[in-house]
Order: structure tokens, then sequence, then C-alpha cells
């Protein structure tokens, strides 16, 4: 007489052999049409976006799958910045610029997308990628109007987040501010603050909030305040140390680079201090 528990395990075992033998099988499909050859053995290495493949002739080819990036504010100050890095990054085969205007002179590479992005669902269809950079942001002066500010510097990167996370893109960054708090009774640290909560509770898988302190860089606009704070803040910041140290100017380049650097590593870090945003960009 068949023992029941024994005969279960065996269509258990037969069952995990014949999904291990299709996947496999499947697998050998894909990597044959991509390398257009019928013969030679096949590994994968296991890896995000690589594969391995050797031939019968002891030939070894690595295939990368190149990424996708969206850039929210790639006029700006940093998102200028990052643009002109991602176009010059292998990794990087397309990126997408959803815009107000359209920007001339760029490459086939970068696809852009016009219109009113404070409607940014009306793009869903096309918000697609890997990672999603938002570099969104504006200024009292541009925007004294409380209701329109809120609507750019909260709406545009929350809607952002709950698209990417509609249509699964698992990578996140956006720009904050320090001192970014819902408690807090300034206007513009309160919305920063807002944002990130909201932003956060789409739980992306890879989230990561740069707040850096006041941005250094050269601006194609001309912000007399920022430009006094620059000045000011230059001449004392040599005597900022310990916990003074985050209020040092945060440059441009440096948020660009340590975006790059966040959403091609394995880190877990949401929260990107001032100081962190540098020694980011070193790596």
């Amino acid at each position: 007489m068949i023992n029941l528990k024994q005969y279960i395990k065996a269509v258990c075992l037969l069952n995990i052999t014949l999904y291990k033998t299709f996947y496999s099988y499947s697998i050998y499909l894909q990597i044959k049409r991509i390398n257009g050859s019928t013969t030679g053995s096949i590994s994968i290495e296991q890896g995000k976006d690589q594969r391995s493949i050797s031939n019968s002739l002891g030939q070894h080819k690595t295939l990368k799958m190149k990424k996708t990036a969206i850039i929210l504010g790639a006029s700006g100050l940093t998102g200028t910045i990052l643009l002109d890095k991602l176009l010059k990054d292998d990794r990087y085969d397309t990126i997408k610029l959803f815009s107000r205007k359209k920007m001339d002179g760029l490459p086939s590479k970068v696809k852009q997308f016009i219109g009113n992005i404070l409607e940014l669902d009306h793009f869903k269809n096309d918000f697609t990628a890997d990672e999603v950079y938002c570099c969104i942001g504006t200024t009292t002066k541009k925007t004294p109007d409380k209701t329109l500010y809120k609507k750019i510097d909260f709406g545009i990167p929350v809607t952002a987040a709950k698209l990417a996370k509609e249509n699964e893109i698992p990578t996140f960054l956006v720009i904050s501010a320090l001192g970014a708090n819902t408690e807090s009774s300034i206007f513009y640290s309160k919305t920063k603050g807002e944002m990130e909560q909201a932003v956060l509770s789409k739980q992306i898988a890879k989230t990561h909030i740069l707040q850096p302190s006041i941005i250094g860089g050269d601006r194609q606009e001309y912000r007399i305040g920022e430009k006094i704070g620059l000045v000011v803040i230059k001449f004392l910041q040599p005597l900022f140390f310990g916990k003074l140290k985050q209020y040092r100017i945060t440059e441009a380049e440096d948020i660009a680079q340590a975006m790059i650097n966040l959403a091609n590593s394995n880190t877990s870090e949401t929260i990107i201090s001032s100081t962190s945003i540098k020694l980011l960009a070193k790596i």
C-alpha cells in the first residue's frame, strides 16, 4: 500500500522539477533570441539587469540592459546638471523629460513630453522608466501665490510618486530641503515636510529624499535673496563645525551626482542629509 505522505512528497518533487525545467528552457529561449545563436552553452549570472553568455567557442559576452530615467525639472539648476550627467552615462539609453517647454538641441537619447505638469496624471501612459529624478522647486518670488506654490512644490513630486508606484517604477529620488518639517511655522519648510511625508506614503521600493542646505551653482535666473545668502554663508561656513556643518552650501553638482550614485547603489537609506549628499557625490 502506498504511503499517502510519500505520494504527496513525490508529486511535489515532480512539480518542482517540471517548473525548473520549464523556467530554464524559457530563459534559454530568451537568451538565444538576444544572442542570435542556436549553439553554445549558456550560463546565467545572478545580478540586476545582467546576463552572461558563454558559447561553444569559449567566447564570453556580458549584456547589460540599458535603463530609462525620468527627469522632472530638467531646466533648473540641478536638473540641467543631472541631465548632462545622464546623457554621458552609458547605463542609460533613454531619458524622458516632462516639462512645460521644449528644450532645444538635445540628442535622440532624450524623449520630451510637453504639457501642463501640474496635471501630470495626463502623462500616465508615458510615465514609465526605471528611475524618477524629481528636481522640481520654485521660490516665493517666482510664485508668490501660496496655493500655486504648493501645487508645484508639493503637488508635482507627490503626483510623480503616485504614478511611479502605479507604473511599478522601483526607484524614486526627490530634492527636498534641510529643515523640512510638517510642524514648521515656515510655509516653505512645512510644504517640503508634507511633500516628504506624502511621497513616503506611496511606499516605492527604493525612495531617496535629499535635503540640501542652500544650493550653490550658476543659475540662469538671478535670485537676489539667494545671492546674498550664498555670499554670507561662503564667508561664514569655515566656522561651521559639528551640527552647524549641515548648513554649509550644497553644490548643485554634488546633488546631481549623489542622486545618480544613490539610484545605482544598494543603499536603503531614505533621508539624505546635506552632509551625506557631499559624501555620496564623491563615491
